[in-house]
Formats: structure tokens, sequence, C-alpha cells
């Protein structure tokens, strides 16, 4: 299983590489433009991602807007919503208009607030049928 983690803050990075390293690859990128580059390449590699853990706060292009580029781009290839790729948001902001964007118009799987606690992590990892490896 591969799975991109998209975020800005270094601690973050490092500490989501360590927790998701047990349910398969982990590559990183800092921004919502990587972020929507990786995942292109990815596809045209044939080696897609199963899962993106993305930050709502990213320069360059957000979170929010990446995830809309990444469901544009599957929509564009074909893929069924069966077939799309499993995308948890994270964000330190508990704002509820975020939960309802990142829900409805990016058609996220799952939604976790910072910090992120190892449990609920394995909760929702569960919850979208991934195991640790």
């Amino acid at each position: 299983m591969r799975i991109l983690i998209v975020e800005d803050d270094f601690g973050s990075r490092v500490l989501m590489k360590k927790l998701l390293s047990v349910y398969g690859s982990c590559d990183v990128v800092i921004d919502g433009e990587e972020a929507v580059s990786s995942f292109k390449l990815a596809w045209e590699e044939k080696t897609p991602y199963s899962l993106v853990m993305m930050d709502i706060m990213l320069p360059e292009i957000d979170g929010q807007e990446a995830l809309l580029q990444i469901r544009s781009y599957e929509k564009s290839i074909g893929l069924s919503d069966k077939d799309r790729v499993k995308v948890i948001m994270t964000t330190a902001l508990g704002d509820p208009k975020n939960v309802v964007t990142a829900y409805n118009k990016g058609e996220a799987s799952s939604y976790i607030v910072k910090p992120v606690e190892i449990a609920k992590l394995r909760e929702e990892m569960t919850k979208l049928g991934f195991e640790e490896q």
C-alpha cells in the first residue's frame, strides 16, 4: 500500500510518517501543489496511492483545493467512486466549516483534528479498511 502524506509542518510530517509507515510505504510532500503532482505521477507510473493524509492549511494550494483537483483527476481518468483514493484531512482548526467543506465539496473519506491521537488514527484507518502490515 502506498500512502501520500501532505504536511507543511516538519514535526507533523515526521510524526505522520512514523504512525503511517506500519500501514505501507509513505511519500511526503509539503504543499497542495506537490500533492496533486505526486498523485497524478503515481497514476501515470501505475503505482497509485491507496491513502492521502492531507493537512488543510498548506502553502501554494491549500488542502481543500488540492483535494478538489485530485477528485477531478480521478474523474478524468474514469475512476468509479469505489476505486477513488481514501483521503483523511487533518487540521488544527476545529471549525465546522472546514469539516463540511472537506466532506461535501472534496468528498473526503475522513477528518481528524490535530494533534493527531494514535488511537483516533488507528480507528479511522480500520474504518477505511486499512490494516497494519
